[in-house]
């Protein structure tokens, strides 16, 4: 939880819990997972714990309410930077839901849930929500590295959140989404490379293609960062002035 991020495309990051497992090439350099070793917590895998949190972390949601109310300027909320909302497991039913009925509550915030698990959203949020009553700031996302996980997009477009979102991050390859851009169910996609050591190159062309498809059919694109790249130093000052690109869905 952090009322301040770092995270240049929000306010504050929240986790009902910390802990995951990999589920595709994206997670290999997973940065949660290196955090939570940092702090000595072995809550990786499928059959590793996870870290669960007591009233005074539960509580920080409805501060953060109460001070956009009073400030009129809404905040967003991205849920989770440690965890995946939709992770299947009996011992995240708790928390999943009291986050769920965190977000209801405090609707000056809008709040960015993110998953690679997609899949798992017809079941695991409310029938209410799914049959035309999704609350108006609860965004959805779903993370795709890579044209082999472009269904995800897919699978995102039949739920009807008030926002629907794709971090292609880190971005591992090309990506083709002209069909689910067209259908005009995507309304905002992040790009990023990997930054750490051993990241894998994310190619310039990957980016500046996703954004054209994004100018083309009016989704607003955000790039984040361009991660480590072997020819960085070797080029000049410019050589990514046109992805230097920050919008936001309106």
């Amino acid at each position: 939880m952090a009322e301040k991020t770092g995270i240049s495309w929000t306010d504050a990051t929240f986790n009902p819990w910390w802990g995951c497992a990999k589920v595709s090439p994206g997670c290999k350099h997973c940065y949660a997972e290196t955090l939570s070793a940092r702090y000595g917590h072995d809550i990786w895998g499928v059959n590793g714990s996870r870290r669960f949190f007591g009233d005074a972390h539960w509580n920080e949601p409805y501060k953060w309410d109460r001070k956009a109310a009073r400030d009129g300027v809404r905040r967003r909320v991205f849920c989770g930077s440690m965890c995946d909302i939709l992770e299947d497991r009996p011992d995240l039913e708790d928390p999943r839901a009291r986050v769920l009925i965190t977000a209801w509550n405090t609707p000056n915030l809008d709040w960015l849930f993110l998953t690679k698990r997609i899949e798992n959203a017809e079941w695991m949020f409310p029938a209410s929500w799914l049959n035309g009553k999704w609350p108006d700031n609860i965004w959805l996302g779903t993370s795709i590295e890579n044209q082999d996980y472009a269904f995800r997009a897919s699978i995102l477009m039949e739920v009807p959140a008030a926002v629907r979102f794709i971090s292609a991050e880190p971005l591992l390859g090309n990506l083709y989404l002209e069909k689910q851009f067209a259908r005009h169910g995507i309304d905002w996609v992040i790009i990023g490379g990997e930054s750490q050591k051993g990241c894998r190159p994310m190619e310039l062309s990957w980016a500046r293609y996703l954004v054209e498809q994004c100018r083309e059919y009016g989704v607003a694109p955000f790039v984040k960062q361009l991660g480590g790249h072997p020819d960085k130093r070797a080029r000049p000052a410019e050589w990514s002035a046109d992805l230097q690109v920050q919008e936001f869905p309106r």
